[in-house]
């Protein structure tokens, strides 16, 4: 199951945009994927847990949108929307396409946490004065 090492390097870039931004926690983690991007969102939704346990990320809700496939043909110029075994054009029915998307998985968005106290420094007055003499 190559989804388990899809997750390990999302979780990897997920640490690494939390670590940048002085988060102590994921809560969310929005991803896009289309149908022709070789992965399954059910084997990825199940090796999530895995990927992301005592990670940054391991209580995060991963959410996986469906991209659409949309194909650009060469022939007439239009770009339409397609089917994963029918990539045709929908407008002249030409097979000389390209795919625009759907062979894609995108990190459309994470939700952070902060840590708290990070950057701020809370001062106790009593502890600043130092100690009284007599």
């Amino acid at each position: 199951m190559h989804e388990l090492s899809v997750c390990l390097a999302l979780i990897e870039q997920v640490r690494r945009i939390a670590a940048e931004r002085n988060a102590a926690e994921v809560s969310r983690i929005v991803l896009q994927v289309g149908p022709l991007s070789g992965v399954e969102a059910e084997l990825l939704r199940n090796a999530y847990p895995l990927a992301a346990a005592g990670t940054v990320a391991e209580n995060a809700d991963l959410v996986i949108e469906a991209a659409a496939i949309v194909v650009s043909c060469g022939e007439c110029g239009t770009e339409s929307s397609a089917s994963a075994n029918r990539l045709l054009c929908a407008q002249c029915g030409g097979y000389r396409t390209r795919v625009v998307s759907g062979d894609e998985m995108i990190l459309k968005s994470l939700e952070l946490e902060k840590a708290s106290g990070v950057g701020d420094t809370a001062r106790d007055p009593e502890m600043e004065r130092g100690p009284e003499t007599q």
